[in-house]
């Protein structure tokens, strides 16, 4: 049975601002992270946006539907202790991007990869970051200076930022996609289908699969909202 916690219990959700931040209240509660620390967030536009998903609360409380303030409790309670660790692990994709192993055959697909990737390898590069190709599964060491250049770039985030990049990251398999992402190079809608050349193409040769469709498109619509979190700190 639900408690009257686990329902709408507020008339009016609003947005203060507190010290260097701002904060949300229901009512005159404010609101609070699992962790019981006070949820106060760096911009207007994120403390508006985390209001309203608790303003479209009709009944029923469901957190799974709530992204914003999700990202808010895991930013204040985890990343925030954890920066660089989390910089850290998001550090190791650059040691596997995605981008960086390539196909042998068919042609078609090699010269798709190299299309949509081959741009990305130049910006890269042009930031200090120069990656080696393979072709195959092959494990390739990549140039140590790289890696730590690409490390010094996820440094250089926020908790809020890097709670964006843990999602970009990870959904895509490709720190240079997420970092594509962060620095305003390309769109994520563009980035997206850059992520999946390799389903892509299966789906050219056998068609969609149902459950992997709507697998993907769930993914899909997890990396434009780390996308939307980024814009939303930044803003």
């Amino acid at each position: 049975m639900n408690t009257p916690l686990n329902k709408r219990f507020w008339d009016v959700v609003s947005v203060r601002e507190d010290g260097d931040g701002y904060a949300v209240f229901l009512d005159e509660r404010q609101l609070k992270t699992p962790a019981k620390a006070s949820l106060i967030v760096p911009t207007m536009a994120l403390a508006d946006g985390v209001a309203a998903e608790w303003n479209a609360v009709e009944g029923e409380i469901k957190p799974l539907k709530m992204h914003l303030t999700r990202c808010a409790n895991a930013t204040i309670d985890k990343v925030a202790h954890e920066r660089v660790a989390v910089a850290a692990m998001l550090a190791e994709y650059g040691g596997t991007d995605l981008i960086c192993y390539r196909a042998n055959s068919p042609e078609e697909l090699v010269e798709r990869q190299g299309v949509a990737w081959d741009p990305l390898l130049e910006w890269i590069a042009a930031q200090g970051a120069p990656l080696t190709v393979t072709a195959g599964v092959m494990f390739t060491q990549q140039p140590e200076n790289s890696l730590r250049r690409m490390g010094e770039m996820l440094l250089a985030f926020d908790p809020w930022q890097m709670t964006a990049m843990h999602d970009l990251v990870t959904i895509s398999g490709s720190l240079v996609l997420a970092l594509a992402v962060s620095e305003k190079h390309l769109s994520a809608e563009h980035v997206w289908p850059l992520s999946r050349i390799d389903e892509a193409w299966q789906e050219d040769q056998w068609g969609p699969d149902e459950e992997a469709t709507k697998h993907a498109n769930i993914k899909r619509g997890d990396f434009l909202k780390a996308a939307d979190l980024l814009d939303l700190v930044e803003s």
